[in-house]
């Protein structure tokens, strides 16, 4: 396969060393016309799983892919956003649809039985996240040879989990995620960049400890950034409203939004130039 993808690694050069660049958050995510979006559909046990796609079609030959795994509230508003940003920046972006039919829950408990699922019988979890990179590598517009995955929340913690599994990615990248699920991490030459706030409580020092353990037994490549004061579910604006109708310890920080993003952006422009 030939891959005629020189404009698109101008881009994300100039993406990552602009420093000035205005940077996007996820208070700012109006979708552009020239995004495209589409749905790929598999059906798993009798679900169909509708994973949230978008990319530039103006773009020349094959794109780079970015699966984006979600919070655990399911395949929402905030994580589409999130994958058309993405797709801004110049890669396939995938958003992956956990619970089949899009499904977003509205309270902890009903997101904590249904992710719970997939912590505690990790092959579903791997089954439908390889069911969805099977629907992306059939794609026209993908180069599969350039994969990353990012996750927020749950999604950061699986993402991480498909690192360690596979080594079919270029790099993953965790925004406030469990660190520690029970899966062990190979040397399969998986880049990882994890992005935690200091102040979560969902994230102790000993599981912070633990992961870097770990990281460096396996001889992986890894960054940790701890985000001073800022509390689980960082980049989302709605945690703090949230957090409030729950009683939950999230809130959006702006500061560590928009810095994590652009190690994000930084990050992933490397692994999949």
């Amino acid at each position: 396969m030939k891959f005629s993808h020189l404009f698109v690694l101008i881009s994300l050069f100039f993406v990552a060393c602009n420093d000035k660049a205005e940077v996007s958050t996820a208070g700012d995510m109006a979708s552009s016309d020239h995004i495209k979006t589409e749905e790929l559909k598999t059906e798993i046990n009798g679900i169909t799983h509708r994973s949230f796609a978008a990319y530039n079609p103006d773009i020349e030959g094959q794109l780079p892919v970015v699966f984006v795994l979600p919070e655990w509230w399911g395949l929402n508003d905030y994580i589409k956003n999130r994958v058309k940003q993405l797709a801004e920046l110049g890669y396939y972006a995938v958003g992956v649809d956990y619970y089949g039919d899009q499904k977003v829950v509205k309270t902890p408990e009903e997101a904590q039985k249904l992710s719970s699922h997939f912590y505690n019988i990790r092959v579903d979890a791997r089954r439908m996240f390889d069911a969805a990179k099977h629907q992306v590598i059939l794609a026209e517009k993908t180069d599969y040879s350039r994969m990353a995955i990012i996750g927020y929340c749950f999604g950061g913690a699986q993402a991480l989990n498909m690192a360690r599994l596979s080594g079919d990615f270029k790099g993953v990248v965790s925004f406030h995620g469990n660190l520690q699920t029970g899966v062990r991490a190979k040397n399969n030459k998986v880049k990882y960049l994890v992005l935690n706030g200091a102040a979560d409580p969902m994230v102790s020092k000993e599981e912070i400890s633990a992961f870097k353990k770990e990281m460096d037994s396996a001889n992986i490549n890894y960054r940790f950034i701890d985000y001073p004061n800022a509390l689980h579910a960082f980049t989302n604006p709605e945690a703090t409203t949230t957090g409030e109708k729950f009683n939950l310890p999230i809130a959006y920080d702006k500061d560590a939004d928009e810095k994590s993003w652009n190690e994000m952006k930084n990050f992933l422009a490397e692994v999949l130039r």
